[in-house]
């Protein structure tokens, strides 16, 4: 037999239930709305009741759900730092090396300023300086050993005048130019400084062994009485060079002297003073005998 075309949905009995517990809910959640709606502006403890209430049964699903966020913000954040650690590895490597450079320069500056002082302390004691000038080259691959500067006749420079670091003499001017002169250093084979050690006076002479170090002869024969470590400066004989300035410390002895290790390295000093000759009546004898080398 064929249905009924106006069939009711009444006619069905958990269809009736259905429409009835959804009328019901529908009910229900209008009340509950109509209630939270009506108790929000209200302080009676009832209403707190009812406000705490709920907000302890949804309490786990906020939690749940402020866990959710958390998780998925710290995988977006490792998967950005992931995606983006070649280019802030690279920023920060190019960081350190733009600090090491700025480090290094200025560790030069201050080294410079250092040895300006030290020059200017020299200029600025009892001897006035014939000129200041730069130590533009020097010899080391052979056992002549000399060096050039930027100072000559037209500054003042003359032959048999002193030229000194901030560390101590380096040697003697040899041949002058206009505007630069050529000093025979104190390591040269050719060279001979007279000398005494700082502490008693003991006379000796200071002559270049042509490797960079000298050797000091005793004035004297007799005991040795050097040590390692005695400090040796200028005796002033000889008229050329001051008395008392530094020029080297003995670094180990002979049977008739010492080797010693000048303060001064030519190779390492970029300024230099020329001081006028110590004494002129007894430097004649050693300028006239340098004149024809």
């Amino acid at each position: 037999m064929v249905a009924p075309v106006n069939r009711r949905p009444g006619h069905s009995r958990r269809a009736q239930y259905g429409t009835f517990f959804g009328y019901l809910l529908a009910i229900g959640g209008l009340g509950i709305g109509v209630l939270l709606l009506a108790s929000g502006g209200d302080d009676s403890s009832a209403a707190q009741a009812a406000r705490n209430g709920a907000a302890d049964i949804t309490a786990p699903a906020a939690e749940l759900a402020a866990a959710g966020r958390s998780e998925g913000q710290g995988l977006l954040a490792v998967i950005g730092g992931y995606l983006t650690r070649g280019s802030r590895v690279a920023r920060l490597e190019r960081e350190v090396a733009e600090a090491r450079v700025k480090l290094a320069e200025q560790a030069a500056l201050a080294e410079e300023n250092a040895r300006l002082k030290a020059l200017l302390g020299l200029a600025q004691g009892e001897v006035r300086p014939v000129a200041t000038a730069r130590l533009i080259g020097s010899s080391s691959s052979s056992t002549r050993r000399f060096a050039t500067i930027s100072a000559g006749s037209r500054q003042g420079v003359r032959p048999g005048m002193a030229v000194r670091a901030p560390t101590g003499v380096i040697g003697r001017v040899l041949e002058v130019g206009d505007n630069t002169a050529r000093v025979l250093l104190i390591t040269d084979t050719e060279s001979t400084v007279p000398v005494r050690r700082a502490t008693d006076g003991i006379q000796a002479y200071a002559v270049g062994n042509g490797d960079g170090t000298l050797k000091i002869r005793l004035a004297t024969t007799g005991i040795n009485p050097l040590r390692k470590g005695d400090a040796i400066v200028t005796s002033g004989s000889g008229g050329l060079f001051r008395p008392g300035e530094a020029l080297a410390v003995i670094v180990s002895l002979t049977p008739d002297g010492a080797i010693a290790r000048p303060l001064s390295d030519p190779g390492a000093t970029e300024f230099v003073i020329v001081e006028p000759i110590y004494d002129e009546s007894t430097a004649q004898a050693a300028t006239a005998a340098d004149g024809g080398r």
